[in-house]
């Protein structure tokens, strides 16, 4: 369903102001009070995804999952700078086909790794 810009602005307030910026994740070294704004993900990946679902484009789809990094997650994505991920909210992905037990997907297609900000967007 497409919403108004209106109505995201709306729903990105009060996330803003009660998940973003509310109780803080926690980091390994500080909490995380300045949360996930958003998480970018390219087409190549959404259309990965997409390729996996129903082809039906009423039953296929993909469920978005929130979840928040640990430490053994955000070492093994992103060895590099982990401590910028640990305790920050993150999107998974799972195709889906509606038709199956509740929209439930194959076990172990999930997909995560898009560019998240913060901290890329700083």
């Amino acid at each position: 369903m497409k919403i108004t810009k209106k109505d995201f602005e709306q729903m990105q307030k009060k996330y803003d102001q009660e998940i973003r910026k509310g109780k803080p994740g926690r980091g390994p070294k500080r909490d995380v009070d300045n949360q996930t704004k958003w998480i970018f993900f390219d087409r190549k990946t959404l259309e990965e995804v997409l390729s996996k679902a129903a082809k039906d484009p009423k039953k296929g789809g993909i469920k978005f999952f929130f979840t928040e990094y640990t430490e053994e997650t955000a070492r093994a994505f992103y060895p590099e700078n982990p401590e910028e991920y640990i305790g920050r909210l993150s999107l998974v992905m799972e195709p889906v086909d509606d038709s199956e037990s509740n929209l439930e997907g194959d076990e172990g297609d999930y997909y995560n790794r898009g560019e998240t900000c913060p901290p890329k967007c700083e």
